[in-house]
């Protein structure tokens, strides 16, 4: 029977199937695996089961290992140097689909808290500051019938602009590398990032985390956007370069933030953490019991496919 590891607690189901097949080891602990535990992973088992914040890199990979699958449990696998895993002779697989719907609704989420103040307001009242209704408290932003922008019109960025187009009437405008079409909702592809940025009242980044996105909204990109405007980050921390998204709300060249995730995940800025005009959330995407379920069964039925002597389904 080969030896898993799976790295973080997941639920009984998906732990229980796993161990149908495999010898399991589960890790108790909720951490990133450290650079030592990163080494006996891949000598001491023959397959593991990471998560977001386990370091595979390409130096951690040199070598011959014992391990000859990274089944990823998240769609995201910027953790893992894929490249660098090839070369070694490890396989990596994902779990893209399971999350889609959970993490567009998360986006949602943000964007309604965001614009409509909601994380402010609830901070006043758990305050005791709340002194009644008035007619001019809290004004936020009226989303319905606004121009959503999309970055990265995948699997995810579809479900937001469906939810967006048809629960708000907003007007979807969006940016792709390569063309999108036959779209199930109406939407305009622009030409380039910064005439999105430039024509949304919201933006949201759906856009996975890779060398080529890395902070790929920056000074420059915040500058495109309209004061009005706000950010919503669902995707991956460092697709934002955290200290120009400081420095532009601070000196009001948008109007808010909704971020889910954060550059260097779990530390999120003290600057972000006193503004009033952002909404802050736990990295909450697929925060949904069947959802982690169905994550962590597609997890293991990459391995089992593997160790089967088939491709794996979601192999990266």
């Amino acid at each position: 029977m080969s030896k898993l590891l799976i790295t973080r607690p997941l639920p009984d189901r998906v732990v229980a199937a796993a161990q149908e097949t495999f010898d399991v080891a589960l890790r108790p602990q909720n951490t990133p695996l450290s650079p030592a535990e990163i080494a006996e992973a891949l000598s001491g088992y023959d397959a593991v089961l990471p998560t977001l914040g386990d370091q595979f890199t390409a130096e951690a990979l040199q070598g011959a290992h014992r391990c000859r699958i990274l089944a990823n449990f998240g769609v995201g696998f910027n953790h893992i140097d894929a490249q660098a895993a090839r070369a070694a002779g490890v396989v990596v697989t994902n779990t893209p689909g399971a999350v889609t719907d959970a993490t567009a609704d998360i986006a949602m989420t943000l964007m309604l808290m965001t614009c409509r103040r909601a994380g402010e307001g609830e901070r006043m009242v758990r305050a005791g500051a709340w002194e009644g209704w008035h007619p001019t408290q809290l004004l936020g932003m009226h989303v319905t019938g606004k121009r959503i922008g999309i970055v990265g019109m995948g699997r995810i960025g579809k479900a937001i602009a469906q939810r967006a187009q048809a629960g708000f009437g907003m007007e979807v405008v969006f940016y792709n590398r390569s063309p999108v079409t036959d779209l199930p909702f109406p939407a305009r592809q622009l030409p380039d990032l910064a005439s999105v940025l430039a024509a949304a009242d919201v933006v949201v980044l759906a856009v996975p985390a890779t060398p080529q996105t890395h902070h790929l909204i920056d000074a420059a990109a915040l500058s495109a956007m309209s004061k009005h405007a706000f950010l919503i980050n669902i995707a991956r921390g460092d697709v934002v370069d955290e200290a120009a998204l400081i420095d532009a709300l601070q000196h009001g060249a948008i109007a808010g933030a909704g971020l889910d995730v954060y550059e260097l995940e779990p530390k999120v800025p003290a600057a972000l953490v006193a503004m009033e005009n952002v909404t802050l959330l736990p990295h909450l995407g697929t925060s949904a019991l069947e959802v982690r379920e169905q994550m962590g069964m597609m997890a293991v039925d990459n391995l089992k496919a593997f160790f089967a002597g088939q491709t794996p389904p979601n192999r990266v």
